[in-house]
């Protein structure tokens, strides 16, 4: 399959996809009249459902995914290994620690925009961290500054889960970290689309990077690459993106991982091409899973994050069992 005609697919199943999460739902209503509730005028309880909680809901599927899919595919590029993903870095965990912490204290009861800014701080901090223990080093030095402040940030999460005098709160803070997308609004959409629309930018900035990085540092070094501008670069944009992704939807896992498996042997294996495909691939795959949510249990509050791992670990294991009769 060529490139063009691939990103040609992803785009219709795309389209087909946000269709289809504005059509499905708790109530069951005729396509005409959620089509004509969605782009006529008039004020009622089904245009609201359409343009309040529909729209807002599948524009945010599509953010979340393009910004999983595409820190996924950019972080196994610059670090050279298919296993790489947005949590390596430790911007998800430092993200949901913050909702925690917003969670835990009330912070988060105040304003509607509470929880996801105290995320998108947490993210901030991550960052800094890992710049600043990182120091100068190579991938390596990156690698070990994530894997340093993810297990920190994960521990301060189970401190606050374990003293916290309020079950109630706990509660919340883990159908919180489990991911979704229900009850989302305008305000949580323009919120992070700035931020997430700065951090796909830097990403797609690190693609003729990425693309030199394959033959090794000093061989990218060599061809005019600056590598540790290039980190700053990619741990911004990640941050940014994965940050605000886990600010509106919590924690939803695999996408990062999965996604650019799945599409890098039909780009060639070239990371630059994999950054736009893996980005459609993952708004795809998230709008997929919400769609499935909303239909396997429409009774019950299905989460976004544990459908995907259910569904993300079988896959990963195929790749796996793939992968090892190849070799």
């Amino acid at each position: 399959m060529t490139y063009p005609r691939l990103l040609v697919l992803l785009t219709l199943a795309l389209v087909a996809l946000f269709i289809a999460s504005l059509l499905v739902g708790v109530a069951d209503m005729p396509i005409s009249d959620s089509l004509s509730a969605l782009f006529g005028g008039g004020e009622g309880p089904l245009p609201m459902v359409m343009r309040e909680i529909r729209l807002p809901r599948a524009l945010l599927g599509v953010m979340v995914g393009v910004s999983l899919g595409l820190s996924g595919a950019a972080l196994q590029g610059y670090l050279r290994n298919p296993l790489a993903e947005p949590s390596v870095i430790g911007i998800s965990a430092s993200a949901a620690l913050g909702a925690v912490i917003a969670l835990q204290s009330g912070f988060a009861a105040l304003f509607a925009l509470a929880l996801p800014l105290a995320a998108l701080v947490g993210a901030a901090i991550c960052v800094l961290l890992i710049l600043l223990l990182a120091g100068s080093g190579g991938t390596l030095s990156l690698i070990l500054a994530g894997i340093a402040v993810s297990a920190l940030s994960s521990a301060l999460t189970a401190l606050v889960l374990n003293l916290s005098p309020n079950p109630f709160a706990a509660n919340e803070i883990i159908f919180w970290m489990m991911g979704s997308l229900a009850d989302r609004s305008f305000l949580h959409v323009w919120m992070a689309l700035p931020i997430m629309a700065v951090g796909w930018v830097l990403l797609a900035l690190t693609g003729r990077g990425i693309d030199r990085l394959t033959l090794g540092e000093e061989a990218a070094a060599s061809m005019g690459v600056n590598l540790r501008h290039l980190r700053l670069i990619l741990v911004g944009g990640v941050a940014a993106s994965v940050g605000a992704a886990t600010a509106v939807a919590g924690a939803v896992g695999f996408v990062g991982l999965v996604v650019p498996h799945i599409l890098r042997p039909l780009v060639g294996a070239r990371p630059a091409r994999l950054l736009l495909a893996s980005a459609l691939g993952g708004a795809v795959l998230v709008l997929t899973a919400d769609v499935a949510v909303r239909l396997i249990l429409p009774g019950r509050d299905l989460k976004l994050g544990v459908l995907m791992a259910l569904v993300g670990a079988p896959v990963f294991f195929h790749l796996i069992w793939r992968m090892r009769g190849r070799s």
